[in-house]
């Protein structure tokens, strides 16, 4: 982990364990409403970007709840699905952790406290969780630090659950080994009060060389760990099958500030939880 910037743990979870998630985000689905920034019939530019707006503030107040966050092109203008529902959703975040009963045993897993006390964690605290549903899309290079980042840098550590197997054919994770000891070069920040989108991006990302990617497939009920500045991405999903994965970030409180750019805020209603029970 401290040379590659990421550790596959195979077998961590129990085939049931990934079940009961999947399950339990079954019925979470099946009772999902759509939000109504996603019902609105354009027809004038102004409603345009009311949408846009409602659409920011949806995403920005997420942290502290568990919203739905879809596909492009799946919603009709009135927020008809046009596909089977449960196809329809890329993920559902950002605070499963919290308020879910099955994905909080599973944050908060003796093996998963286990873990932290083996990598020296002081003060682990759960900033976000997602489920995600990989059906189709493909997931950029990028480094988590750049939308949750920390004063010292290297502070968050992300823990992602394969519910399924994880193949090069259904979208597996790909890394830069090493590529965590090169700082960031982008950040995504709130933008200004007043702004015509709610975030931006300060930087740009360098361009990757593809071949020093290298594929992580993972069987059904591993772990991988992701360190905050690690560079990595997904393929697109070319496969039949789907590619189910839980996913939450954890950052070290100790000694550690949490920017107040960051889109992520603790709440009031939700102070990030200690990863230790």
């Amino acid at each position: 982990f401290r040379k590659d910037g990421f550790l596959v743990l195979e077998q961590f979870f129990s085939a049931e364990e990934c079940d009961s998630m999947r399950s339990q985000i079954q019925k979470i689905v099946a009772e999902m409403e759509v939000p109504p920034h996603c019902r609105t019939v354009f027809s004038t530019r102004e409603e345009e970007q009311l949408q846009a707006q409602g659409s920011s503030d949806y995403f920005l107040t997420s942290g502290d709840k568990i919203r739905f966050f879809f596909e492009k092109g799946v919603l009709d203008g009135k927020g008809n699905f046009l596909i089977p529902k449960e196809k329809s959703v890329s993920k559902i975040g950002h605070a499963l952790h919290a308020y879910d009963p099955v994905f909080k045993q599973i944050t908060h897993s003796p093996r998963v406290q286990e873990l932290g006390r083996k990598l020296g964690l002081e003060r682990p605290v759960v900033v976000q969780s997602m489920y995600i549903f990989k059906s189709f899309l493909a997931v950029t290079p990028h480094q988590d630090a750049t939308f949750l980042h920390t004063e010292p840098l290297g502070r968050v550590l992300g823990f992602w659950i394969a519910l399924e197997d994880a193949t090069q054919e259904n979208g597996c994770l790909w890394f830069i080994p090493g590529s965590h000891t090169n700082g960031i070069t982008r950040r995504m920040v709130r933008a200004a009060s007043g702004a015509s989108t709610c975030v931006e991006f300060v930087g740009s990302e360098p361009a990757y060389d593809d071949k020093q990617f290298i594929p992580l497939p993972i069987s059904k009920g591993g772990l991988i760990l992701i360190h905050g500045e690690v560079v990595h991405k997904s393929e697109l999903n070319s496969s039949e099958s789907s590619r189910h994965a839980f996913t939450f970030h954890v950052m070290e409180a100790k000694s550690t500030t949490w920017s107040k750019e960051n889109w992520l805020q603790p709440t009031p209603e939700l102070p990030f939880p200690s990863l230790y029970t």
